[in-house]
């Protein structure tokens, strides 16, 4: 269930228009919302390499590692088949990607999963023939320019999973008078999980806070994100 976006809206406008502080254009709120999406989908995955760094079997991180999966569950996609060029050995990366998760090729039934490895590692392993990239063994290089390079030669074509980029957060609007009006079939909402409503409203108000030059209203939103991390960690 995603984020309604008008809901978050009202909800910041309400914190800063207390006493007449200041007012968020919508324009200001897409801007900010969408910098809040993305801070919080950053988030999980930091959250994630970190609990799962944890030794031992513990319920709690186990739970814990369950919570964020599910979140991130609806930003994870599977690009099957993704062809390899025959003479560079790249690949290109999908349009909508925000981080990958693991690149495999199937050989003989079997499926193989590649390493991340950066340049300079790949001219070492390849001085060698025990340690250069094998089918069995294969490696990919970082991605620039909207590519990856996979070894060794000869891969046809790989499976990719990966976080897939956030859409653009919009609080769609009609003007009557000089009064902006919420327009459902405008909007785009937020993709995150709806227990990240209130998250979101804290973090746009420590960003609307410093827009509309009013510091109260970036240590509110500030104030609220601590308390709320803290009862989550009680």
């Amino acid at each position: 269930m995603a984020v309604n976006i008008d809901d978050v809206y009202q909800a910041v406008l309400a914190v800063a228009n207390k006493e007449q502080r200041g007012y968020i254009t919508p324009q200001e709120f897409q801007t900010f919302a969408n910098h809040a999406q993305k801070e919080i989908l950053e988030q999980y995955l930091y959250d994630i390499n970190q609990f799962g760094r944890v030794p031992g079997n513990s319920t709690e991180h186990s739970d814990m590692l369950n919570l964020l999966d599910e979140k991130l569950s609806v930003f994870k996609k599977v690009s099957p088949a993704l062809a390899v060029d025959p003479g560079t050995f790249r690949v290109q990366l999908p349009n909508d990607l925000y981080k990958i998760g693991s690149l495999s090729h199937v050989m003989f039934n079997k499926t193989h999963i590649f390493e991340e490895i950066n340049y300079n590692e790949l001219v070492t392993m390849q001085k060698s023939a025990l340690t250069s990239p094998t089918f069995s063994r294969p490696v990919y290089t970082n991605h620039t320019g909207g590519f990856l390079t996979v070894y060794p030669s000869g891969i046809p074509s790989v499976n990719m999973s990966y976080i897939k980029q956030p859409r653009k957060p919009r609080w769609g609007y009609v003007v009557a008078g000089d009064k902006a009006l919420y327009n459902a079939s405008a909007s785009v909402h937020f993709e995150l999980h709806a227990t990240e409503q209130t998250e979101l409203v804290y973090k746009i108000l420590k960003l609307s806070g410093v827009a509309i030059k009013q510091q109260d209203v970036a240590v509110a939103g500030q104030t609220l994100e601590t308390q709320k991390i803290q009862q989550e960690k009680q």
